[in-house]
């Protein structure tokens, strides 16, 4: 509802700023490069994802995101897995306003012996903002300077910065910044609108608990993140099979004082499929939940090898 508000909020005078918040997705575990850099080519695999957020259903207006990411391990160099390589697109738009961000990141994953990993990365990405005045209606004679007439929208530069550190197969731990540079973003030929973008703060981590039968397994996520004004927390269990020729899971994600989510996945053959349904426990019915849905294929380079790439299937995170 938060984010709904803010778009009533959007646009304000030059000498005024606005912080923003980054979108939520109930799947933020499938989607650790991003929201940390330090993830880029853990995996090990080339890893292309995809994302589209439908919220608040039957709220006009609300929120729509779109995500497109892949990362993997800079095979073309020496140590190829102590290298990672991302890049991806966002699309988030919430009524007259909308955001799109474009990204590159880079991974340096330095083994601690045989089982532990420390990895720091950095993300450099294009902000873009935009508010669709042409469509506000004011109402007949009336008028607002603080509001936009005319479609107007600006740029800004970009940076996050990630901490992971990583028990193989058993646990991460990991902190992050992202819009570390607090971009602000000035709209029309005038610059006479701004958008600011506070920095975030992003704590999370996983642990995976391995049972008798070694086909299936809990596996444990946790997110915590501020802006130093508001803060959300999310707590994910997840019971999944790893059989040979597939792998499923069904789960819960609760978010405190926000909702509690249904979670479903399959992946066959590298390729993988979820799918979420968010329930908001501050009054909305359950019919006016939000859906997530997540698509993504998996694969190992190795160009040493000779023939086609064997396929794997996504990290176990």
């Amino acid at each position: 509802m938060k984010r709904l508000l803010m778009t009533m909020m959007m646009v304000l005078p030059m000498a005024v700023a606005l912080a923003q918040d980054d979108v939520a997705f109930t799947n933020y575990w499938n989607f650790q490069s991003f929201y940390n850099p330090a993830a880029a080519g853990c995996s090990k695999l080339l890893d292309i994802k995809g994302a589209y957020r439908m919220e608040m259903l039957g709220f006009e207006d609300a929120g729509q995101t779109m995500l497109i990411q892949a990362d993997m391990p800079m095979f073309f160099m020496p140590k190829a897995e102590r290298h990672g390589l991302g890049a991806g697109f966002m699309n988030d738009k919430i009524g007259l306003f909308s955001t799109k961000r474009m990204w590159l990141q880079y991974a340096y994953h330095h083994p601690l012996g045989e089982k532990y990993i420390m990895s720091a990365g950095v993300k450099l990405a294009m902000l873009s903002n935009s508010f669709k005045g042409s469509d506000v209606d004011l109402g007949e004679g009336s008028s607002d300077e603080l509001v936009p007439s005319s479609d107007v929208n600006g740029t800004g530069f970009d940076m996050d910065f990630g901490l992971r550190f990583e028990r193989r197969n058993i646990w991460y731990a990991a902190v992050s910044v992202m819009h570390l540079m607090s971009p602000t973003v000035s709209l029309g030929e005038d610059k006479q609108y701004q958008i600011k973008t506070s920095p975030t703060i992003y704590a999370n981590g996983g642990y995976r608990l391995r049972f008798r039968q070694p086909e299936f397994s809990l596996r444990t996520d946790a997110m915590f993140r501020t802006n130093m004004q508001t803060w959300r927390a999310d707590v994910t269990g997840r019971l999944c099979y790893d059989g040979e020729k597939g792998k499923m899971y069904a789960g819960v994600n609760y978010s405190p004082m926000v909702s509690v989510a249904l979670l479903l996945g399959i992946t066959y053959h590298g390729v993988n499929f979820g799918y979420s349904y968010e329930m908001y426990t501050g009054g909305i019915a359950v019919q006016n939940g939000t859906h997530e849905l997540h698509i993504g294929y998996s694969m190992e380079l190795n160009l040493t090898k000779k023939g086609k790439n064997k396929h794997q299937s996504v990290r176990w995170l």
